[in-house]
């Protein structure tokens, strides 16, 4: 969330900021009225509280002296009374004052373009050279029949649509490349691996900015009041929740390979075909917690350990950066790393590289000791690095050979088993 003084001392900033990420503007008056009611009733109750110590040392030296204090004993007690009454509709307001506060969105970055969604996000960087083929390249769902390593008709049988049934050399692709990923962000990005919950409560979901806005988004289980994780940010973020670290101990650097699960409420009729939007997908998570005056050198570092697996795996992808109406609720910059899948003919989203400043840690109580001794708020920032199965789709269309095979690179190769071709059944 936001810092209650900033929303004070620049409310024009603020709603700006919100009406460009296309969220409701009047939140922030509506904030600003309860914060003064709040903010009166706190001083009045401090006046009372000093004329009650005033009526308790009257009472005390006419005690002293001997003297019937019983009418100032009935005064306090009614002063106390009011007291009690002021402080509860003081915890009503600052009840009132968090609900509010979790619904009002992050604000974009100086650098981040203004737009209204993703036809005004801009493009930074381009990687690779297409591939040509000299025959029609096949869609993945087409190639994935042809292996026999996709089964949508038996998933769809199981689940319903939007689930996925990987089979034979088909779930160890998938299970080659998270490994590669995890091996490739451990050993040589300096980033300590994590293997955390896939059910998260509600203040986890509640401190990474998921809910209270996207609710309907996310698979909930009533009984113990649990959600799956739509990305193994939520847990690894929350691992610090309401923690003091030293400046000693930062940037810490993790990363996890988890499902992820996401209802995708309100997108029904989009990429109905394949395995494009589903509603469970496995995807490895890049997560940083830094000094705020590192945060964005850090980004940038993580959106590189990101690209790294594409430029390994020789997929073509550009990177865009987000502009205000196309950027998450909760992000402050923005980074979507698009990957190139020839037999749609379209790029695909499979990361999305996000500084967050100190929105989340905010929420979640993370702040660290600097070298002054300073209690100050981390800053927290993710990307996937990579999400599947889209990276999945980039491969076997890009690798696809006349008939229907698909070549494995080398680089790939002992995570398959030194299997270096997935042949038609």
């Amino acid at each position: 969330m936001l810092d209650i003084n900033f929303i004070r001392n620049n409310p024009d900033k603020v709603k700006q900021a919100i009406v460009l990420k296309h969220e409701n503007a009047a939140s922030i008056d509506q904030l600003l009225e309860v914060d003064a009611q709040r903010r009166s009733l706190i001083h009045t109750c401090e006046q009372l509280k000093n004329k009650r110590n005033e009526k308790s040392r009257e009472v005390s030296e006419l005690k002293k002296k001997g003297q019937d204090a019983s009418i100032i004993i009935e005064e306090t007690k009614k002063i106390g009374d009011e007291i009690k009454s002021y402080e509860e509709k003081i915890v009503g307001l600052e009840s009132q004052i968090n609900n509010l506060m979790l619904r009002i969105p992050n604000i974009p970055a100086a650098d981040v373009p203004i737009g209204k969604d993703e036809n005004d996000n801009v493009v930074v960087k381009s990687w690779g050279v297409r591939k040509t083929f000299d025959f029609t390249p096949l869609p993945h769902w087409e190639l994935g029949s042809l292996l026999n390593i996709l089964d949508l008709e038996r998933s769809s049988k199981i689940s319903g649509s939007g689930f996925i049934l990987l089979k034979g050399l088909g779930a160890k692709l998938e299970r080659a490349l998270f490994s590669f990923m995890l091996d490739l962000h451990t050993s040589e990005h300096g980033y300590t691996e994590l293997f955390p919950p896939f059910l998260v409560n509600r203040a986890s979901m509640t401190g990474t900015g998921q809910l209270p806005k996207l609710e309907e988004d996310m698979y909930r289980t009533a009984v113990d009041d649990l959600f799956l994780i739509p990305t193994a940010e939520v847990p690894v973020t929350n691992i610090h929740r309401d923690e003091i670290l030293s400046y000693k101990d930062l940037p810490l650097y993790y990363t996890a390979y988890t499902p992820c699960f996401r209802r995708e409420a309100g997108s029904y009729g989009k990429d109905t075909r394949g395995i494009i939007r589903v509603h469970q997908f496995n995807k490895v998570e890049l997560v940083k917690i830094t000094k705020p005056e590192t945060s964005y050198n850090e980004l940038e570092s993580l959106l590189g350990n990101a690209e790294k697996i594409l430029q390994l795996l020789g997929l073509e992808y550009r990177v865009s950066k987000l502009c205000t109406g196309d950027m998450s609720f909760a992000a402050a910059k923005c980074y979507d790393i698009e990957i190139w899948a020839p037999g749609l003919g379209k790029y695909l989203e499979v990361s999305s590289c996000s500084n967050f400043e100190d929105f989340q840690a905010r929420r979640i109580n993370i702040r660290f000791r600097d070298e002054n001794g300073k209690l100050r708020f981390v800053h927290t920032m993710n990307g996937s690095g990579l999400a599947l199965p889209r990276t999945v789709i980039a491969f076997l269309e890009t690798y696809q050979q006349k008939d229907g095979s698909v070549v494995i690179p080398n680089v790939l190769q002992s995570y398959m088993g030194g299997i270096k071709v997935i042949a038609c059944k």
